[in-house]
């Protein structure tokens, strides 16, 4: 990945983290959380990946953005001084899920095994 890519990555994710803090007000008992941001080589578009917690609200939260998304976008648009402003799409996180998954699973196997294989 180029060193432009990068840095175009990580302002995207810095500015869109400010815009969701400051003008959505989401549940109380959800957790939103912006994972990264990967932009395409053309800078055309960018995935934002969000991970939402309890994972069954993630479907809501996603809509809810993703019709947000002009007036995230217009924001942007007027706060970097950037060409092209690559366009934004949310997308569910699934890596921390299953990272998740692998820990719950680690945590089930027995005490006595863990120490057999030491």
């Amino acid at each position: 990945m180029s060193n432009r890519l990068e840095k175009v990555n990580s302002l995207l994710e810095h500015e869109i983290g400010k815009i969701l803090l400051k003008d959505f007000a989401f549940s109380p008992e959800v957790l939103v959380t912006l994972t990264r941001v990967d932009c395409s080589s053309n800078l055309i578009e960018a995935k934002v990946y969000i991970s939402v917690y309890p994972e069954t609200k993630s479907a809501g939260i996603l809509n809810a953005l993703n019709k947000s998304v002009y007036d995230i976008q217009y924001k942007i648009n007027r706060t970097l001084r950037q060409r092209p402003i690559p366009k934004i799409r949310f997308v569910k996180e699934t890596a921390i899920s299953k990272a998740g998954r692998v820990e719950e699973l680690l945590a089930k196997i027995d005490p006595k095994e863990k120490e057999i294989e030491k």
